[in-house]
């Protein structure tokens, strides 16, 4: 039996992103600081990150429009399989 693995890199790349922004969001929460200091540290954190977000939609876009073609691909390759598969059942 065959394993297919339907994961790509950005599957990958996106759970080690989700995983480093959740793990540094319990370091901030668990950090020995006080609550001031801490709503300090998140704020400048989101400046620094809204700085950054600037330059991602063009990335993000690029992304979005190869996981598109990628899937509109698979799906009328699947659809034409499906299609023949029904064909030869009937004859």
């Amino acid at each position: 039996m065959r394993d297919d693995n339907c994961y790509s890199g950005a599957h990958l790349l996106l759970a080690f992103i989700v995983g480093g922004i959740a793990g540094a969001a319990v370091a901030l929460l668990a950090a020995p600081q006080t609550g001031t200091e801490t709503r300090d540290t998140i704020r400048g954190l989101a400046k620094n990150a809204q700085g950054k977000a600037v330059k991602m939609p063009d990335a993000l876009r690029r992304a979005y429009g190869d996981a598109s073609d990628a899937a509109k691909k698979a799906f009328s390759a699947s659809f034409a399989e499906s299609a023949a598969a029904g064909e030869e059942e009937a004859s």
